[in-house]
């Protein structure tokens, strides 16, 4: 009798494991017709780590060195984006990152129900690899849920791949994008009120368009917002070097402010703040203005303030009027 069980548990067991392979086997015959260069409909998080040689250049955010062989090219590229083309284009568009949060960060629970976002990010003639690296690391390292959409907002680039190649590449991401084509040349400010307008989240998280996000970035920048519509959210800033594409964490005990002559400047956080947060470094910090390349703001509420200043030609000075208004 007892062996009799046993044999069916075996049959069961083997039955089980049968029907998986079966699925599987079903599963990729099927994705193998599929166009090689189409993603796979696979959890974002799950296709970044199976599609990725974790040995490759610039993992978990360690320097590219080129070779002196290939020093003079490098220095030619150089001049195209003003950052190091060749070490960016040979790093993978999901590269890994550390983990650089304190681990208080990493402990703390957001509420389930956050507002949605959409993430604007405006371009001009910008490198294929950081482009696409920004628009990866926000899918994947967004919950799916608070990620609306990504809006990329062309302000006239010239360059052919940024065209039809670039439009083809994005329908096949599991995230709605949209892209924008600006008719002639219009800065960055008028280009992010496009992409402001077009937007439909309950956010609206602007960023720069070579940037990469880590992980935890975006729950933390909802939850404030949650909290208070009329707070607007930048996340601490780290450095990617233009030379090496190296990683390097931020600090998180500078603000921003300005001088006399109206410049932007980071100092450090003033020992007020330190006693209002009683030594608690994962609280925010108030700050008198912001950098203005990476926020979150309430879609209502940046239209109550009167969005951007429509009249501002190129960039620059838009960070300290948003932070005026605010």
């Amino acid at each position: 009798m007892r062996r009799f069980v046993y044999c069916k548990v075996v049959l069961a067991t083997s039955l089980l494991w049968v029907l998986l392979d079966v699925f599987l086997l079903l599963y990729f015959s099927e994705c193998n017709k599929c166009d090689d260069k189409k993603e796979r409909s696979l959890l974002p998080a799950l296709r970044a780590v199976i599609s990725r040689n974790q040995e490759g250049p610039g993992e978990m955010g360690k320097a590219v060195l080129i070779p002196k062989d290939d020093q003079e090219k490098m220095k030619e590229l150089f001049k195209i984006n003003q950052f190091n083309l060749m070490a960016s284009d040979l790093i993978a568009l999901n590269r890994s990152l550390p983990d650089v949060r304190l681990d208080g960060c990493k402990t703390k629970v957001y509420p389930e129900e956050l507002p949605n976002t959409s993430v604007v990010i405006v371009f001009h003639n910008e490198a294929w690899s950081t482009l696409l690296r920004t628009v990866s690391s926000v899918i994947n390292r967004s919950p799916p849920r608070l990620l609306r959409e990504i809006i990329l907002v062309d302000d006239a680039s010239e360059r052919e791949f940024l065209k039809a190649s670039l439009e083809n590449y994005v329908k096949n991401l599991e995230v709605p994008i949209k892209i924008i084509r600006m008719e002639q040349r219009s800065g960055l400010i008028r280009a992010r009120l496009r992409g402001a307008a077009a937007s439909k989240g309950q956010v609206i998280t602007f960023l720069d368009a070579h940037c990469e996000c880590t992980l935890g970035w975006l729950e933390p920048l909802l939850a404030r917002i949650k909290e208070d519509r009329k707070t607007v959210v930048c996340p601490i800033i780290d450095v990617i070097s233009d030379d090496t594409f190296e990683y390097m964490a931020g600090s998180d005990m500078t603000y921003g402010g300005f001088n006399w002559k109206l410049n932007f400047r980071w100092y450090p956080v003033p020992q007020r703040e330190m006693d209002r947060r009683k030594g608690d470094r994962t609280l925010p910090v108030r700050t008198p203005t912001m950098a203005g390349g990476l926020f979150s703001i309430d879609r209502n509420y940046f239209e109550e303030i009167g969005t951007y200043d429509a009249g501002m030609d190129i960039w620059g000075g838009e960070n300290l009027e948003m932070s005026f208004r605010v």
